[in-house]
């Protein structure tokens, strides 16, 4: 109840629609968004069918997100997030198998393939997460969301939200391509998130 709670809440001040069917039918998927701010994962977390939002983990990073009790269990609580070392990355903490192991549960999984938020609204080149998550899960279908206006809403370094409306395009599902190389598909995986056809 909490949860659906947060997700109406959310909705409410940032303007984001409540999808009402999957953007992708049954079973798990691995969503990837632009990122712009804070409010991120929460959007596109909130916007999910409620079946679909309890069984979702968005990855968050670990060092922002364990600094207090607090934050630790907002992510993990709350969002039942996958917490990301982004530093110190070891055998242990590997983000692809924590990732993957969310994944192998059933649940879905929310990333955001540049790494870092961008303050311009640019959406940039992808790292390689995305590239190994659809090596390693080929029959999982990948679907791009698109954010807009988030930046604005909640600008890097602010703490009150702007009362602006945010969107988040839902766009069809991709798969990775049978000998598709790194760079070609990390190159088509950015230009199916910008495309301009919505699916939501």
């Amino acid at each position: 109840m909490m949860r659906r709670t947060i997700a109406s809440l959310t909705r409410l001040f940032s303007g984001v629609r409540l999808l009402h069917a999957s953007p992708h039918g049954d079973g798990p998927a691995v969503f990837f968004a632009n990122h712009t701010s804070h409010l991120d994962f929460a959007v596109v977390w909130a916007a999910l069918p409620d079946g679909m939002r309890e069984r979702t983990s968005p990855a968050a990073a670990e060092d922002y997100w364990s600094k207090s009790k607090l934050r630790r269990w907002i992510a993990c609580e709350l969002f039942q997030a996958v917490l990301i070392a982004r530093e110190g990355i070891t055998r242990e903490n590997n983000p692809l198998d924590r990732l993957a192991a969310c994944l192998e549960s059933g649940r879905s999984v929310l990333i955001f393939p540049e790494g870092t938020r961008r303050t311009d609204g640019e959406v940039s080149a992808f790292k390689a997460g995305l590239f190994h998550l659809a090596r390693r899960f080929p029959q999982i279908p990948l679907v791009p969301v698109h954010l807009d206006n988030l930046n604005r809403i909640m600008p890097k370094g602010a703490w009150v939200p702007v009362p602006l409306i945010a969107q988040a395009h839902f766009r069809e599902p991709i798969r990775m391509n049978e000998g598709e190389c790194k760079a070609d598909f990390l190159a088509r995986a950015r230009s199916s998130l910008l495309a301009s056809h919505e699916s939501s």
